[in-house]
């Protein structure tokens, strides 16, 4: 039986909520409170958390990299906003629902999320029985390694190289010129897809259906934001310079 996290300050909201989903077969642990919900997330284990960004307490907006390490996280909000969206989802949401919303959708939209979860685990256990991560599929049927020389891209079945980066799959580390940055998922599958072919240029549709998995969708500013982010994290290794933009076209390696 999956595991949800309901992060909801609203207690009617809440508990309509969790006596629907638990109809479906899904076990519900509730959370009144931005600080209650973080709580419950480091005491227990959840397939997925539903957040709530207006909360007492820790506000949703700082939860959502934190749960989203760990967890696929669908935020419920009132805030219809691009720019709300677009924020969320850049720290690392999987989904953004717009309060309010229909029970059954709220349960399509979590029943896609776990089977996404479901798939990445069962890629997972096949690396653990033997393939390597050159084996991962790459985009357009294209060999994931187009580096010109061995000295600007180095691979292991685990570890990726790419002059002063770093970036462990295994444990979603990433490290520039020695030191720790910390990435969503999101951020780090974009450059482990860069760092996989580093002289290849991407368009924004391409990164964002190997780092989404899903349809692109036209006009959206995410991939601009995320990458945007991503040089902001690395400024102070002195890095950010590595990820170049290929004006009309998209996004590579230099």
């Amino acid at each position: 039986m999956k595991h949800l996290l309901i992060v909801e300050d609203d207690a009617e909201n809440n508990q309509m909520i969790a006596e629907y989903l638990e109809t479906q077969g899904y076990k519900c642990t509730q959370a009144y409170s931005g600080s209650e919900g973080k709580l419950l997330f480091e005491m227990q284990s959840f397939d997925l958390v539903l957040l709530d960004l207006m909360l007492p307490g820790i506000g949703g907006d700082e939860l959502v990299s934190l749960f989203s390490r760990k967890t696929p996280v669908i935020v419920l909000s009132a805030r219809s906003g691009l720019d709300s969206k677009v924020q969320v989802l850049s720290d690392g949401a999987e989904d953004y629902i717009c309060k309010p919303f229909d029970l059954r959708e709220l349960l399509v939209r979590i029943q896609v999320q776990l089977r996404r979860q479901n798939r990445k685990m069962e890629e997972g256990h096949s690396m653990e029985e033997g393939h390597s991560m050159e084996e991962r599929p790459s985009m357009e049927g294209k060999s994931p390694m187009e580096a010109s020389s061995a000295a600007d891209w180095k691979g292991s079945e685990c570890v990726y190289h790419y002059r002063e980066w770093t970036l462990n799959p295994d444990t979603w580390e990433m490290t520039a010129g020695g030191v720790p940055v910390v990435l969503t998922k999101h951020e780090f599958l974009i450059l482990e897809l860069l760092i996989r072919n580093p002289k290849r240029v991407f368009s924004k549709q391409m990164i964002y259906e190997y780092a989404w998995g899903e349809d692109y969708l036209a006009e959206d500013k995410t991939i601009n934001v995320h990458i945007s982010n991503i040089r902001s994290k690395l400024k102070e290794s002195g890095t950010d310079a590595y990820i170049q933009t290929v004006w009309g076209m998209g996004f590579k390696l230099c």
